[in-house]
């Protein structure tokens, strides 16, 4: 059992776990008095589980059917290269088209942390098997054949003392031959031993954290992949900006010299327009780096090469979100948070251990033998059997076990600490998130407001030039306008989207709700 012991609390390191408990009544209290105390108590929770829900865990609890899969059943599969000790892959030959659903479902086929993860699930369980084994039947059939010879004088034996009782020393020889085949079916059983029957069921509290540590692995992947294609799409978007301003930065460039090479124009407004002309094409080049960059580290999350060419099928999404009330956002998180389900799994896992060490204190039964033939290989055979009751009684371990039920004691203690402080900082993420929803959204509006206005001065300060009225300096103070509010426009829709994300992830339900808050239904 000891053994067993181990190899549970180094699994546990993942996380320790604690228990709540319950509060016991004070020592001078009456018999009739805590009587009465614990019926009232028992008539407040029917009471109470009559009541109607909150508004707001009705809403949660409607979210429900929200829920959708992350993910599409998009998969790749790529042509490797061998190497010494690994097969790396290569890319595939032409540019791979990628929803924001088939890059999730790509990221959670392939990262690498999940990977991890699903190993440790393999182990876990695996370990569990070995548990199950302490009580089942064992049943085991063996059989064995041997041929020995055997020296008598090398083992003291001597002839001549057979003489001595009136027998023909000639008829011991001194050399024996031994031949002996047998052949046996055993059986054991645990019939009663309340400590491995405890960790066995601790056990599957121990399988249910790893499960939810895989699951908030899951959501990190989703957030990652998401907003990484989101970058992506505002690289895009960047590039297709600064390429529009580039060529309009062009054609300034362009009617400045042909007014000069015409006599009608003066030379500061075509070096204006050319210095202009120049900028944008270094914007160009530095959008271009920035988005083969991104490419790169969006194809590590999803697990491809490097060198990979994706073509993004999605555009840059635009929903307004809902108003999510605090209490409804946080009802939300308590349900479906998985580190925070992970640490109430760990308490139940933590109280389990605590009763299997109190059960080492209880007597354990077992029942085991066998029954089987042995005989000369050429001769007669004969049955042997063997059936036996095993009853131990521990009597002095009680040093061992207070110093495990001392360890376990402080890792729960620990770990109530983990879960209060873990349900205020869900409570300060969600408000945080919640005001970058606010405040990016009305970035978004001020920005696109921004962009109609720079538009129209531009336009009107092209007329202007065009017409003789002034020179270029409006102009291109006006393509710099318009620059700067479409690259504030592309932030500004790229922060709402990833504060959006964000709010998902800390109320939980960005691997199954990412759609509904980005509005890629």
């Amino acid at each position: 059992m000891q053994t067993r012991w181990t190899s549970l609390a180094l699994t546990t390191v993942l996380a320790t776990a604690g228990a709540a408990v319950p509060a016991m009544a004070q020592s001078g209290s009456s018999s009739s008095t805590g009587s009465i105390v614990q019926q009232d108590e028992a008539a407040a929770a029917r009471a109470d589980k009559n009541l109607p829900n909150d508004p707001s865990v009705q809403l949660s609890m409607a979210d429900e059917k929200l829920s959708r899969d992350p993910g599409s059943k998009f998969s790749l599969k790529l042509s490797t290269t061998p190497a010494p000790g690994v097969a790396i892959e290569q890319a595939a030959s032409g540019p791979v088209r990628l929803s924001i659903d088939d890059a999730i479902a790509l990221g959670l086929e392939r990262n690498v942390h999940l990977k991890y993860d699903r190993a440790n699930q393999m182990a876990v369980r695996g370990y569990v098997g070995s548990l199950v084994e302490a009580l089942i039947p064992n049943l085991r059939v063996t059989g064995s054949t041997a041929a020995q010879q055997i020296n008598l004088a090398a083992l003291g034996f001597k002839p001549s003392e057979i003489a001595s009782f009136g027998l023909n020393p000639a008829d011991f020889p001194t050399i024996v031959h031994v031949n002996v085949t047998q052949a046996q079916i055993s059986a054991s059983q645990t019939l009663f031993n309340l400590t491995d029957l405890e960790l066995l069921k601790a056990s599957k509290n121990e399988v249910r954290v790893i499960d939810l540590q895989a699951l908030n692995t899951e959501g990190d992947v989703v957030q990652a992949v998401a907003t990484q294609y989101l970058r992506v799409l505002s690289d895009q978007a960047n590039l297709a900006n600064t390429q529009a301003e580039e060529a309009d930065a062009k054609s300034t460039f362009d009617q400045a010299t042909q007014k000069l090479n015409a006599g009608v124009g003066i030379r500061l407004d075509a070096l204006r327009g050319q210095v202009e002309y120049q900028q944008r094409q270094q914007q160009v080049a530095a959008a271009e780096g920035t988005l083969l960059k991104d490419i790169i580290q969006l194809n590590r999350i999803m697990g491809l090469p490097a060198d990979q060419e994706i073509q993004l099928t999605d555009v840059v999404p635009y929903n307004e979100l809902d108003n999510m009330d605090l209490d409804r956002a946080k009802d939300t998180a308590f349900r479906h948070r998985k580190d925070y389900l992970g640490i109430e799994e760990q308490m139940q896992l933590a109280t389990r251990e605590l009763r299997a060490v109190k059960y080492q204190r209880l007597p354990t039964l077992a029942f085991g033998g066998y029954y089987g033939v042995i005989g000369q290989t050429t001769g007669s055979y004969h049955g042997d059997f063997v059936a036996q009751g095993t009853l131990e009684f521990p009597i002095f371990h009680e040093a061992a076990q207070r110093g495990q039920q001392q360890s376990i004691d402080s890792q729960m203690i620990g770990l109530r600490q983990r879960e209060q402080d873990l349900r205020v900082a869900i409570d300060a993420q969600i408000r945080t998130a919640m005001l970058d929803v606010t405040a990016s959204k009305q970035l978004v509006a001020v920005a696109r407001s921004n962009v109609t206005l720079a538009e129209q001065e531009l336009s009107d300060e092209r007329d202007r030039f065009k017409a003789g009225v002034d020179d270029n300096l409006p102009v291109v103070d006006a393509e710099a306008t318009l620059a700067g509010a479409n690259s504030q426009l592309v932030q500004a829709l790229y922060q709402y989207n990833v504060a959006k994300l964000t709010l998902a992830r800390n109320t939980g339900v960005v691997e199954t709700r990412y759609r509904n808050y980005l509005g890629t239904n």
